[in-house]
């Protein structure tokens, strides 16, 4: 089950050691590949232990430390490709943690619905929730806890009730497939034995829970088959749904309850405009908005986790910024003092005790990934206590600008501009670099490492929320809709212009470089303004639109096909004429085309289109295929080997 070797804790000791290096070495693409050292981190309810999850030989591994002295207690991880994924403190000694497994076809570790949990002292270890996770018991035929196909995520780990915690299991529909669709139920499970009793069953699919301030679930919000949300609230035992709840609001989805059990907060939006929070009366139906943004839909919200109130509501508009909803929550306070404490971070309280008088801080920038802190609010002492990267100096790296831009037809659009340290922003050579989706994303202010790298190497690096993009509203994402290989790539290329127009750029040292949805616009781009763009390099990028509705894992399901019909269309001529791989005899500018052989979003016969297309007009190009790689490189030397890659081929180009 677990595995605890004197090899890992000696180890992850070594990585409590500060980092001594820093900018000697900064042109070495491996010191940008590597993964964070530390992230998740947290403390426990009683403030007795702090917790991490830390990378030992490419897997993620469970750190538990004394909070006082530091000493590292216990270093957990599993055997084979099964790492650690989430986890929560789920009373003040008992950690609960996700399994999750590393596979070539997925950018990301699959989670099917396992937990564990495990003392922080290393004992009591114990698989509580799973489909593997019968036990027989000596001299009977009955399991002291039988297995279950179904997929669970903590509602609520309940951290004062000692015992218990609950669960929500999404039931598999076919094996290994989670039936969102499906009724789905809570149970109040056991943390020592795993056993479990069920306590409710949501009266339709796609549940969104909420529970209260005593670990009651009063709420759930969930979609019925005409696709509409449906809300019910519990009252003695029942789930009644509320006929007087027509909210007029599409997106929905409740974030907490407010200061009376008959009341919420919940997100949604009015004529496809940008997301509110609203305070919603379940009785009467009332709605209040309690805060919207005119651009932007909030990023983040953040819930006290006594009361399970929300204090504030965090938004990207530029530069992320907070808006307090409850200015009299000691949160609400804490943030705003941290905030002047930790000037030109954006702060986040991670974690805290029951009593909120220890927290965990994170502290983050555009230059820095983040540092976390301990703080003792009683005493107002912030202690520094680890970094994501401490092998980058924040001082060496490049400041990232929010820039904003009209496109030809009228409408702004915005971005992000990096600019290399120490270098005046003039006439740069510039990556643009478009995101993925592309739709429900978009770009953020903050750290990025391919970025960074790129302006260390003297290069700027724009970034384009392009319409289409995820929030900035319903109708800016929809104004994206089947026009993947039109607007969408102008509204880019509009931006790479809109930067040399400004002088940051020069016009005769442009490349476009792009992942996922990002690869696709690399090569579309390319086409559209042959003579904008010296290079382009397209990472597991799709190519041939019509054949995402043949190969991938998007059109496996009927919600997925569906998606495709309504952003791409389904006219067969339209496909053809946004697709790279047959109109490459419009190129010129210099290819790099990378790939993850085993790729389920975007599968190799993607790339193998465009090759077909490049070859039959041979069109010259080169290439860089990861067989046991997917969508995206997971395995930090992989990353290395593509960023060495990408380095070499852009300086050539763009002749640096």
């Amino acid at each position: 089950m677990f595995m605890k070797h004197t090899a890992v804790i000696a180890a992850c000791l070594l990585a409590f050691i500060p980092s001594i290096s820093h900018a000697a070495s900064l042109s070495d693409a491996s010191l940008f590949s590597k993964g964070a050292k530390f992230s998740d981190v947290k403390i426990s309810p009683e403030g007795d232990y702090l917790s991490a999850l830390t990378s030992h030989n490419g897997k993620k591994t469970l750190v538990i430390l004394e909070t006082k002295t530091k000493k590292l207690l216990n270093a957990l991880n599993f055997p084979g490709n099964a790492e650690v994924g989430n986890y929560v403190w789920a009373n003040h000694e008992r950690i609960v943690l996700q399994k999750v497994y590393l596979k070539g076809w997925s950018d990301i570790p699959q989670y099917y619905g396992e937990l564990f949990a495990i003392n922080a002292d290393g004992s009591r270890k114990k698989y509580l929730f799973g489909y593997n996770s019968g036990e027989q018991q000596t001299g009977s035929h009955i399991k002291k806890n039988t297995a279950i196909n179904a997929t669970a995520f903590i509602l609520d780990p309940m951290p004062e009730n000692n015992k218990h915690m609950l669960v929500n299991a999404i039931p598999w529909s076919s094996a290994l497939s989670r039936g969102y669709d499906s009724l789905q139920d809570v149970y109040r499970v056991d943390l020592y034995t795993g056993k479990r009793r069920k306590i409710v069953t949501s009266p339709i699919g796609k549940a969104s829970f909420l529970t209260n301030h005593t670990g009651e679930v009063k709420f759930v919000a969930g979609i019925d088959s005409q696709n509409k949300t449906q809300i019910f609230y519990r009252h003695e035992g029942d789930w009644l749904n509320s006929s007087k709840l027509n909210l007029g609001l599409t997106d929905f989805y409740p974030i907490s309850f407010a200061n009376n059990p008959d009341t919420i907060f919940a997100a949604g939006r009015e004529d496809n405009h940008t997301l509110g929070v609203y305070k919603i009366d379940l009785t009467s139906g009332e709605k209040q908005l309690v805060v919207q943004d005119e651009d932007v839909d909030p990023s983040n919200y953040w819930i006290n986790k006594k009361t399970k109130q929300l204090y504030a509501v965090e938004f990207d508009s530029g530069y992320p910024t907070y808006a307090f909803v409850d200015k009299q929550d000691p949160h609400s306070k804490l943030v705003k003092q941290l905030l002047a404490s930790l000037p030109g971070h954006q702060i986040q309280i991670v974690s805290e005790t029951n009593d909120a008088k220890l927290a965990i801080i994170k502290a983050f920038n555009d230059r820095n990934p983040g540092d976390y802190y301990l703080f003792d609010t009683e005493n107002t002492k912030l202690e520094y206590l680890l970094s994501e990267k401490s092998w980058l100096d924040p001082d060496d790296m490049a400041e990232v600008k929010p820039i904003s831009f009209t496109s030809r037809d009228g409408k702004t659009i915005s971005g992000y501009l990096t600019l290399p340290a120490g270098k005046e922003a003039k006439n740069l050579p510039l990556i643009v670099n478009p995101h993925g989706g592309p739709h429900y994303i978009r770009d953020n202010w903050g750290f990025d490492p391919q970025n960074q790298l790129l302006a260390n190497q003297g290069m700027a690096v724009l970034q384009v929320n392009f319409r289409g993009s995820g929030g900035f509203g319903g109708q800016f994402q929809q104004d994206g809709y089947q026009k993947w290989g039109s607007e969408i790539q102008y509204d880019i290329i509009d931006g790479t212009k809109y930067v040399v127009d400004q002088g940051f750029a020069d016009k005769d040292r442009i490349c476009i470089v792009g992942g996922s949805f990002g690869g696709y616009s690399a090569l579309q781009s390319a086409i559209i303004e042959p003579d904008l763009f010296k290079c382009a390099i397209g990472f597991a990028g799709v190519y041939d639109l019509e054949m995402m509705f043949e190969e991938g894992d998007v059109q496996e399901s009927r919600s997925g096909t569906s998606y495709l019909k309504d952003v791409l269309g389904e006219n067969p001529q339209q496909l053809k004429a946004m697709s790279p791989a047959f109109n490459t005899d419009k190129l010129k500018a210099s290819l790099l085309l990378v790939h993850g052989g085993n790729d389920e979003r975007a599968p190799i016969e993607q790339l193998e289109s465009l090759e077909k297309g490049l070859k039959q007009h041979k069109y010259p190009y080169q290439k860089l295929v990861m067989d046991d790689e997917g969508h995206g490189f997971y395995n930090d030397e992989h990353r290395a080997k593509y960023y060495n890659k990408m380095l070499s081929f852009l300086k050539d180009n763009l002749k640096l």
